[in-house]
């Protein structure tokens, strides 16, 4: 209760005054060339304060403004069987993104197939990972359950590496009376060409070069009974080789992660049920001494209820696991062996939240993390792996616009 009061009052009066600006705004997407051309927007801007550990920015003690995504994207149907989609975006996540503009995605969409009963095509060029059940839209914060996704499933700090490819994706989709089959496989490049891409592996930034196979991605999605409940399943690998730099110590080595993913929603009129579960394979080879050979299955899971209890509020609880080997889930051969803290191994996060729509383009939110362990931290805001503490509380505030 003192973090919360503590932080309360400042935060407020901050959301009041964004609230007063945005709400002056109108914000219809605009429709050009007929309405074949559309344009929207978005932009949030986020506050974290943690008791302990930093989160987001320098939250340890006081407050982050460092989590900011702004976008613009346009979609155009040159006819009725191709469209172009483009999103321009700037993230910035503490010191895991600095924030800078690029391509978020850029393809075309082919329709190759179409009818009453379903339809079929192609896309290419910088695609958006299908991944779970939010990581297509993870960066609209209208489209997210809460300020940040849960980090079991979605890490922020590996967030460059999942979400978006350079390749190819072949999808179907078939309509039915019980609902809706979607079936998608893409091949594309992954983004390592970042530093945030090498910390997220080495936990620090070696001089050498991350490159990347083509990554297979699969998707099953089922829709029932009008949208009442979604059933999910992913499976991605990522194959990545390293390049040694001219002084550097490590060798050439190999770093393999294979998560599957297990997705499940039920909506009803004022409330909804999440969960997903996830195995991750990962594999690591090559790399010599200092990045010793490993492997390990991770688990992860949430489970999470939201409920609309008046037409502009929404509350929601979750909690949410994870576990960087399901066969050492303390951490305590993974501390014996490397002399780290154990709890950096595993994060349970006991989340609360709500969120106020104060109009159709302007949300307001707010949250609690209530969290045991530091599994889901960047190293790049948390440079002194000794420095962590085990058991921390977050408290996170959240405005956002669009248009």
């Amino acid at each position: 209760m003192y973090v919360f009061s503590r932080f309360a009052r400042p935060a407020l009066r901050i959301a009041l005054l964004v609230a007063s600006f945005f709400s002056t705004l109108t914000a219809d997407a605009f429709d050009l060339a007929g309405g074949d051309l559309k344009v929207h927007g978005f932009v949030s801007q986020g506050l974290v304060h943690t008791t302990d550990n930093n989160f987001l920015g320098e939250s340890d003690g006081q407050v982050s403004h460092d989590f900011r995504e702004i976008g613009v994207n346009a979609s155009w149907r040159l006819v009725p069987d191709i469209q172009l989609s483009a999103e321009l975006l700037s993230h910035r996540a503490g010191g895991t993104d600095d924030g800078s503009v690029r391509l978020d995605y850029g393809l075309v969409d082919w329709t190759a197939l179409s009818s009453e009963h379903g339809r079929a095509g192609l896309r290419l060029g910088r695609l958006k990972t299908a991944y779970g059940l939010y990581n297509k839209t993870r960066d609209v914060a209208f489209t997210r359950p809460s300020i940040i996704l849960p980090q079991s499933i979605y890490f922020e700090r590996t967030r460059n590496l999942t979400v978006s490819a350079d390749g190819v994706e072949l999808y179907a989709e078939r309509y039915g009376e019980t609902g809706s089959l979607t079936a998608s496989f893409a091949l594309g490049e992954p983004k390592t060409q970042t530093e945030a891409a090498k910390v997220a592996l080495f936990l620090s930034s070696p001089p050498g070069e991350l490159e990347a196979r083509l990554a297979p991605d699969l998707q099953l999605l089922y829709e029932g009974a009008g949208n009442r409940y979604r059933l999910a399943f992913t499976a991605l690998q990522l194959d990545l080789s390293y390049r040694p730099g001219t002084v550097d110590r490590l060798r050439a080595g190999r770093f393999k992660l294979t998560p599957l993913i297990f997705s499940g929603q039920y909506n009803a009129e004022r409330w909804s049920l999440t969960g997903e579960y996830a195995i991750r394979r990962t594999s690591v080879s090559g790399f010599g001494p200092y990045f010793p050979d490993s492997h390990a299955v991770g688990q992860s899971y949430y489970l999470q209820a939201s409920y609309r209890f008046a037409p502009q509020w929404e509350l929601l609880l979750r909690y949410d696991a994870f576990y960087a080997d399901m066969h050492d889930r303390d951490g305590k051969a993974f501390a014996a062996a490397t002399r780290q803290p154990a709890f950096s191994r595993f994060a349970r996060d006991w989340t609360t939240g709500i969120r106020f729509d104060v109009t159709p383009e302007f949300m307001l939110r707010a949250e609690y993390h209530r969290v045991n362990g530091t599994g889901f931290l960047a190293a790049q805001d948390n440079p002194d792996v000794h420095a962590l503490r085990r058991r921390w509380d977050m408290v996170m505030f959240l405005a956002s616009f669009r248009f």
